[in-house]
């Protein structure tokens, strides 16, 4: 079997850091539905209670740590992937159409998925 190309690779770290940047976003979602399940249910002063919801705050605030670094690196993968069709697209007959279009897929992927998270 021959070596993955550099566009096959780069086309996989697209695909995986787009479903990682999804994964991320709904991991926020699921904690601030916690945070507030847990203040709406604070009826007592449950020293546990309190300590949960710090707990919960903190964990939001290390997922959205996270997001920026995360999209940066999509965005540069992006481009690479880009850069790496271009060239492909220039080796004329020699070129594998399959793994072109599999890089544009995920290139549409990821401009998707950054559409629907703004």
């Amino acid at each position: 079997m021959a070596p993955r190309s550099q566009l096959e690779i780069t086309t996989s770290s697209v695909i995986r850091l787009v479903k990682e940047e999804a994964s991320y976003h709904n991991e926020l979602i699921q904690q601030e539905a916690r945070i507030k399940k847990l203040e709406s249910a604070q009826g007592g002063e449950d020293e546990n209670q309190e300590y949960m919801i710090k707990q919960e705050h903190l964990a939001l605030e290390e997922t959205k740590k996270v997001l920026p670094s995360l999209k940066a690196k999509l965005v540069n993968t992006v481009a690479e992937l880009a850069t790496l069709i271009t060239e492909e697209g220039q080796k004329g007959a020699e070129s594998n159409v399959a793994h072109i279009t599999a890089a544009k897929e995920a290139i549409a992927k990821a401009k998707t998925a950054e559409r629907e998270i703004s």
